[in-house]
């Protein structure tokens, strides 16, 4: 159960539990439901300024989740490439102070994985390398008919509506849209992790996004920290509680 007197103390004396735990473990994972990539300015979806959030008139008429779905994609094509370039297009964003410190973990052999909702390639860019993207990522373009592979930059660069293959398939980012199935490879490589983690590092603002929010079943409960700038519904569960952003957090770590 969390340690009340660590949830409320001063800022400096979390970072230093925080510093004890990273420095005792070996095995540490962290996993986000949120984008920790909005401290880089890339907007989340379901925050108050998540893009799910950003009324665009020519989109009002659609249900967010629709917009990025199998059947938007299928059915209402245009619509979707249309959201997609406006909303995703993430080419020019930077990783930040997090993912950064993050792949450092990784290389003193700190950290497992990074196991992350996160489409954006951020952390690759920070060269973490074992990297779980459970919905997979706006990197990769391929066909929907030949599976020839393209240059993600395509869906931005192309002037036709719908980007199209020389087969005359549908170009398709490699996202895990509404209505798919998550990677099998990803979400069972996130069991083991999880499963054999010492601590685990959650940056956690939504618990609405099923299944990936059931991963968590898979840990140990060795060792709990919650990031989150409001108050969650596990903050009771963690042994470490911080209501600060993540930036923060991970600039006063020492790695």
């Amino acid at each position: 159960m969390v340690n009340i007197i660590m949830v409320s103390s001063d800022f400096s004396k979390r970072i230093a539990a925080l510093q004890d735990m990273i420095d005792s473990s070996s095995h540490i994972v962290f996993f986000w439901w949120a984008w920790v990539s909005t401290e880089s300015w890339v907007p989340d979806f379901r925050s108050k300024d998540g893009l799910y959030n950003q009324h665009d008139v020519q989109f009002d008429s659609y249900q967010p989740e629709y917009l990025l779905s199998h059947s938007c994609l299928y059915r209402d094509t245009k619509v979707f490439f249309e959201y997609y370039r406006q909303k995703l297009d993430c080419r020019g964003i930077k990783p930040n102070i997090t993912h950064k410190k993050l792949a450092e973990l990784e290389k003193v052999w700190k950290l497992t994985s990074v196991i992350t909702q996160n489409i954006d390639w951020l952390h690759q860019k920070a060269w973490s390398k074992r990297v779980l993207e459970i919905h997979w990522t706006t990197q990769r373009v391929y066909c929907d008919k030949c599976g020839k592979r393209y240059n993600p930059d395509i869906l931005f660069t192309d002037k036709r509506a719908i980007p199209l293959c020389d087969c005359w398939g549908l170009l398709r980012p490699d996202v895990t849209l509404y209505e798919e199935q998550l990677p099998a490879d990803a979400w069972n490589q996130a069991m083991i992790d999880l499963r054999t983690a010492d601590l685990l590092i959650i940056w956690w603002t939504s618990l609405m996004v099923y299944p990936a929010n059931a991963l968590i079943q898979y840990y140990r409960w060795d060792k709990l920290v919650i990031i989150n700038r409001d108050p969650t519904s596990q903050d009771s569960y963690a042994d470490l509680v911080f209501h600060e952003g993540l930036g923060e957090v991970f600039s006063a770590l020492k790695i």
